[in-house]
């Protein structure tokens, strides 16, 4: 059995957005994505569209390297998993990639997830709600709740993920062989 790797990329990108969700979860990272690969060539969410509007969100494959992310502190964890888990996550994403106009930004659900009541919404997804949803999909974690109810920081506390990186997003530059972690001198501890 082929074994392979999965990321989560939390993020805080400092928007206006971030900042309103922050001042609410009073945690560091409040956008969660999902990636293939250790150099994060293709990282996927439910955010915004474009970096100049906010209100018009869906799904996305995000560019780390673009203005939205330049200033983004960030962590990031790995997972194991099966060619076959890894195949039908990427299976998964595709398929929703396919058909991208039809699905919206959940913000109806993120209304919930503030009254601690889910709303699952047909083809709607906010970022951690979507990534919490392939890892479910896929049989990779069953995280016990409503998928609505999932936040950035729960992804946080996945006892199977290892943390990868902490620091800027525009300073990660991966030096990666499978079993190498690159922490950058300049990041002291990390808070778990």
């Amino acid at each position: 059995m082929t074994v392979k790797k999965g990321y989560i990329l939390l993020t805080d990108t400092g928007t206006l957005f971030t900042k309103l969700i922050k001042l609410y979860t009073k945690k560091p990272y409040n956008h969660a994505s999902i990636a293939f690969d250790p150099d994060l060539s293709e990282v996927y969410s439910f955010g915004r569209k474009s970096a100049r509007n906010p209100f018009a969100g869906g799904f996305v494959k995000e560019d780390i390297t673009s203005d939205l992310f330049n200033q983004a502190d960030c962590a990031i964890y790995s997972f194991t998993i099966t060619d076959i888990q890894w195949q039908k996550m990427y299976q998964y994403i595709q398929n929703i990639e396919a058909q991208k106009k039809h699905y919206r930004y959940n913000c109806l659900g993120l209304f919930g997830f503030i009254l601690n009541r889910p709303i699952k919404r047909k083809k709607a997804f906010f970022c951690s709600q979507f990534v919490a949803s392939v890892l479910k999909e896929c049989n990779i974690v069953d995280f016990g709740k409503p998928l609505s109810l999932i936040a950035p920081y729960d992804l946080q506390n996945v006892p199977d993920f290892q943390l990868v990186y902490q620091g800027e997003l525009k300073d990660y530059h991966h030096e990666h062989t499978d079993d190498t972690v690159y922490v950058p001198f300049h990041v002291a501890a990390v808070e778990m």
